[in-house]
């Protein structure tokens, strides 16, 4: 079977196409722009992918040698209604679906059981940690992991696996199409605003993800979030509970995350608490979260209130373990979700010492809502003195050499991809 991936470079779209190279389909596919991923993609097989999208470039693909599937990123159809190669497809009547569709149908043929990370925030740091629990138990596993890690591929396929980890991600509601065997809901509030336009239609996704599970986790705090009860089907976990005081990863969440990972691995594979515990002691940690690009200078993908007070957690207790300060360089994801949660952040930077606040990193935004200016959200922080409006140029690249000749610890968080914070600290200290 020929798949055709649209948006190949994309986080979601290029580990899956590695796995299905790795099970033998015939793999092809496009992207916009150039990137690393792509190279490393083309590097381990997948040969065939064309940079830029048109109707003529994916007809000579389809000429060469038919098409059976083209599986496109939610952001393809979002960005352009009338996409060239979905247009092509419609009208040569290839079948087409975004990735949910195609990742449950290969989890049928491979007869896969699915092991689901679902959550506001902390999903990727929990699939990550479950995907290694497995892989230092020596039990085969199958993942889709949308960060790099330094112990495994982003997308694997082992055909001596019975279990696929997956961070079932709400957005567009793609984890509506799973029938998990497991579940983990790492933590919940509302979010993807334009998707979900009311609070209640967020947990209504949840807790339909949650009845679709054959067994679940969940915090109490989130049970009572989305108004469940324990069940044959659904534990709800304490976040008081002992065995996670054993857990000695840098970060509340980070241990609360972990803990979860452990009980997903444990109904898996029976295999014991004590062992999963110590092995995830030695979790080694995940691109962008809390990842060290120069000394002192981290970087994180905290893009939420509750993201941003997980990375406070770890960085804070980094920066007490070695008597710094806590400088914060922070970007907004997208100017509508700012609309949402402006009046969220209040003291989730407690503890830093400065926060330079730079404008949003703007993505499939609404015309008709004001842009709002970094002043304008500083203002809803308790301490808005904390703060000061940034912009991305040299004077922030001196400021933020300033703090670290100084041997403050600097962390920029933002959840951008091209072009993010991120992209411009990388480019501007690692050598």
């Amino acid at each position: 079977m020929h798949i055709y991936f649209s948006g190949i470079g994309g986080a979601g779209i290029g580990p899956l196409a590695q796995i299905a190279h790795q099970a033998g389909y015939q793999v092809s596919g496009s992207d916009k722009q150039a990137s690393a991923y792509i190279d490393y993609l083309q590097q381990h097989g997948i040969s065939n992918i064309h940079i830029g999208q048109s109707y003529q470039a994916i007809e000579a693909v389809n000429e060469q040698s038919p098409i059976d599937w083209l599986v496109y990123s939610s952001a393809v159809s979002i960005e352009n209604d009338h996409h060239p190669e979905l247009e092509f497809c419609k009208q040569q009547g290839i079948k087409l679906s975004k990735r949910d569709e195609f990742l449950n149908a290969f989890l049928h043929q491979q007869h896969l059981d699915m092991i689901g990370v679902a959550g506001t925030h902390g999903k990727t740091t929990t699939t990550a940690m479950t995907t290694w629990l497995f892989k230092q138990s020596n039990q085969p596993v199958s993942h889709l992991l949308p960060a790099k890690t330094s112990f495994t591929e982003m997308g694997e396929y082992n055909p001596d696996s019975q279990w696929f980890v997956y961070e079932a991600d709400e957005f567009d509601r793609n984890f509506l199409t799973f029938e998990p065997k497991i579940t983990v809901v790492t933590g919940v509030s509302w979010d993807h605003h334009e998707l979900f336009p009311t609070r209640d239609d967020y947990q209504a996704a949840f807790r339909e993800f949650i009845s679709q599970s054959q067994h679940t986790f969940i915090w109490q705090e989130d049970a009572d979030y989305l108004s469940l009860t324990a069940s044959d089907n659904v534990s709800i976990m304490d976040s008081a509970d002992e065995h996670i005081d054993q857990i000695k990863l840098l970060g509340k969440y980070n241990r609360l995350d972990a803990w979860l990972a452990i009980q997903a691995v444990h109904r898996a594979t029976k295999q014991p608490i004590a062992e999963l515990i110590s092995l995830a002691n030695q979790f080694p940690g995940l691109s962008r979260r809390m990842e060290m690009l120069a000394p002192d200078l981290y970087t994180d993908y905290a893009h939420t209130p509750e993201k941003i007070r997980g990375a406070m957690s770890v960085a804070l207790e980094m920066a007490g373990e070695s008597g710094q300060q806590l400088v914060v360089v922070y970007e907004p994801l997208t100017n509508r979700r700012q609309h949402f949660m402006l009046n969220d952040y209040r003291d989730c930077f407690d503890g830093a010492t400065k926060v330079y606040w730079l404008p949003s990193y703007l993505a499939r935004e609404d015309p008709n809502q004001p842009i709002l200016t970094p002043a304008e959200l500083i203002a809803h922080l308790d301490n808005s003195s904390l703060a000061e409006p940034m912009e991305r140029n040299d004077r922030l690249k001196s400021v933020i050499q300033q703090h670290l000749d100084k041997g403050d610890m600097v962390v920029g968080m933002a959840g951008g991809g091209g072009d993010s914070l991120d992209d411009w600290l990388r480019h501007n200290f690692v050598s």
